[in-house]
């Protein structure tokens, strides 16, 4: 058995002080330590998949990340792993811990997770081996998984028995409860824009110095027909990953972030709206392009006319969200979010289609991911 800080010092002689993840039984005393220690930052996600994108954010920013959870949220972090961290070489340090381990008593689901821990992380590229239970292994496992990831540049996993790691006592204060924020509607219920046209006064409008993070799917491809720039990712997949992302790129970076998300997307991970606004990133402004639909798949219907986005992330804490249906309304909401403390809310219910013909980019995602880290290096 181990001290948390018998691991976490010797992370962070190496630079790993940033931390996420979803807390697991086996994990308390670690993800304790971690988020009571000066040594480390640590945010606390409302899932697994959002760790991972949280995690490849400070990455893009410059910080050296642990990601932690449960087995079973393993299987909750399998789609940001193999469409984000595969694709655009992302690396993050992946403890997981193994519940349902043989030979002992465990709750009926972690049954089938306990059998194919290993086997999953290393289907889907990342190598793994078992958490160190003594101080004098922490080193050399270190150095280990440091080599892997300089060779691959994709995670490395650690997977952590049950008692691996002594107790130690949470020493942070209470988060604070976030004040409501202020909603605006300033909906007019004229035709709505294409996508096209709210991305071109996005261009027009934003600085040099601000980052763009676009979702998977006619978003991004738009955005890069329209423009190509190494402050700009586009995620080709790792659906509704892209506000986790802009939350782990903004809390680790002074630019302006601008994450442009879709309604599909922004509904599979609607837990990222709570952490954003608990986090409450002064330089992020969400941009939701809401045309109701799953536009690169046929135009299936989303849920998003039964949804308020505007009223659920002012209850969340983003200090404004605004709510518009054509191009004056959204230049007014945007030059205020810009001119004032975030994180914001905009949401702009947009026409379906795209342009045409609507290019793909060509910039392979790798590079795509290291040159918008230069930029955010940027003085």
């Amino acid at each position: 058995m181990i001290q948390a800080d018998d691991f976490i010092v010797p992370a962070h002689q190496r630079g790993y002080d940033f931390y996420t993840g979803v807390p697991c039984s086996f994990l308390t005393p670690f993800i304790n330590r971690a988020i009571s220690s000066n040594m480390t930052d640590y945010v606390g996600a409302a899932s697994e998949g959002e760790a991972i994108a949280i995690a490849a954010g400070a990455w893009l920013a410059g910080r050296k990340t642990v990601v932690m959870c449960q087995n079973s949220g393993l299987g909750n972090c399998i789609n940001p792993l193999t469409s984000l961290n595969f694709p655009f070489r992302i690396p993050t340090l992946l403890i997981t811990t193994w519940r349902g381990q043989p030979g002992i008593a465990d709750e009926p689901q972690h049954e089938l997770m306990s059998q194919i821990t290993q086997s999953m992380m290393e289907l889907v590229r990342v190598r793994c081996m078992t958490f160190p239970r003594m101080a004098e292994e922490v080193a050399p496992l270190l150095d280990a998984a440091e080599k892997v990831m300089a060779e691959t540049d994709l995670p490395f996993g650690m997977i952590m028995e049950k008692d691996t790691v002594a107790d130690s006592k949470l020493e942070a204060p209470a988060p604070a409860k976030r004040p409501i924020g202020a909603e605006y509607d300033l909906a007019t219920g004229k035709a709505q824009p294409p996508r096209f046209e709210i991305l071109q006064e996005l261009l027009k409008a934003v600085d040099e110095r601000t980052g763009i993070i676009a979702t998977t799917g006619k978003c991004g491809r738009e955005l890069f027909t329209l423009a190509d720039r190494e402050q700009h990712i586009y995620q080709v997949g790792s659906m509704g990953c892209a506000a986790g992302m802009g939350l782990g790129v903004a809390l680790n970076s002074d630019k302006p972030i601008v994450v442009l998300d879709g309604d599909g997307a922004a509904l599979m991970k609607m837990g990222t709206f709570a952490t954003i606004g608990a986090y409450a990133p002064r330089n992020l402004i969400h941009l939701l392009l809401d045309n109701g639909m799953h536009d690169s798949t046929g135009g299936q219907a989303t849920v998003s006319p039964n949804i308020d986005f505007a009223v659920i992330a002012q209850a969340c804490g983003y200090r404004t969200a605004w709510t518009c249906d054509e191009t004056g309304g959204f230049k007014e909401a945007l030059a205020a979010a810009r001119g004032s403390e975030g994180p914001h809310l905009i949401r702009v219910k947009i026409s379906a289609g795209s342009l045409n013909p609507l290019g793909r980019p060509t910039v392979k995602p790798p590079e795509v991911a290291r040159r918008f880290k230069a930029f955010l290096a940027k003085t």
